[in-house]
């Protein structure tokens, strides 16, 4: 997602000019800053259950909920139904979205779609073998790390992002990378879900080794420009989504505690 800077940008006459404190520019950007605090906020709001699936969301009580304007408000939910968060009511407003496990299923498998792709490429794009190293030293912090514990487990949910992210970078596409962006946005399917499940379940250290054998045989496919290979792993390991998140319906308490998990309908 794009993001604002106010650091000082440089003319075409070569002074440079202070972006922050230029009369023009203020305005727009204090505007942007203020309709990207307010689609977190909210988006954070959906996630946490605070709406439930169904729930219609007015303008108006929203704005006097968080203290700002209509105007923030309006765009913040047009920018959330864009994410497919919310939907249209054909009266005004919006309603929150609901989710069921077929979306979740469909979900996982566009990822594996996308994440193959990227791997397929990442492994047919690279030029200079130095390219992989941010890659490969990914994986050996995850490997040096091992298993996660309670008190590991944040900054293990990094390493493992980073490395599914060095995978898109070798891609080298940047529609490609959008269109996991966008997917991402909607957190049930992203890679965090697999490195997610509680501790306490025994099979997650089975899903943990399963997980880092998919890893370094990514590695060694892509440095090896085995494309074909590296995309049929990268799917296998989506996979592993769907099996975590199998075993987090057997807890509807920890389902609950999932970003966006109170959204879904689970049929008996």
């Amino acid at each position: 997602m794009p993001f604002l800077s106010n650091q000082a940008e440089t003319n075409q006459e070569g002074i440079v000019a202070d972006t922050e404190n230029t009369p023009s520019s203020s305005p727009t950007v204090e505007a942007e800053s203020q309709l990207g605090r307010t689609v977190m906020r909210l988006r954070e709001m959906i996630l946490k259950g605070e709406f439930g699936p169904g729930e219609r969301i007015s303008e108006h009580p929203l704005a006097l909920r968080l203290g700002v304007s209509r105007t923030p408000i309006r765009l913040a939910l047009e920018r959330l139904a864009h994410e497919g968060w919310l939907e249209p009511y054909p009266t005004g407003g919006f309603i929150v979205r609901k989710f069921t496990l077929e979306d979740i299923w469909d979900g996982i498998e566009v990822r594996g779609l996308l994440e193959g792709g990227a791997a397929r490429l990442a492994a047919e794009r690279w030029v200079n073998d130095n390219e992989l190293d941010p890659l490969r030293q990914a994986q050996q912090r995850i490997d040096a790390m091992g298993e996660p514990s309670v008190d590991t487990f944040p900054a293990f949910v990094d390493l493992n992002d980073a490395f599914h992210l060095e995978v898109v970078r070798l891609a080298k596409n940047e529609m490609l990378r959008q269109a996991l962006d966008r997917l991402f946005s909607f957190l049930l399917v992203s890679p965090r879900v697999i490195v997610s499940a509680p501790l306490k379940f025994t099979i997650a250290s089975q899903l943990f080794i399963i997980s880092q054998e998919h890893h370094q045989c990514i590695v060694d496919a892509i440095s090896k420009r085995q494309g074909a290979r590296a995309e049929s792993l990268a799917r296998e390991h989506v996979r592993l989504t769907r099996r975590n998140f199998e075993l987090a319906l057997a807890d509807i308490d920890f389902l609950r505690s999932l970003p966006g998990g109170p959204l879904i309908t689970v049929r008996s």
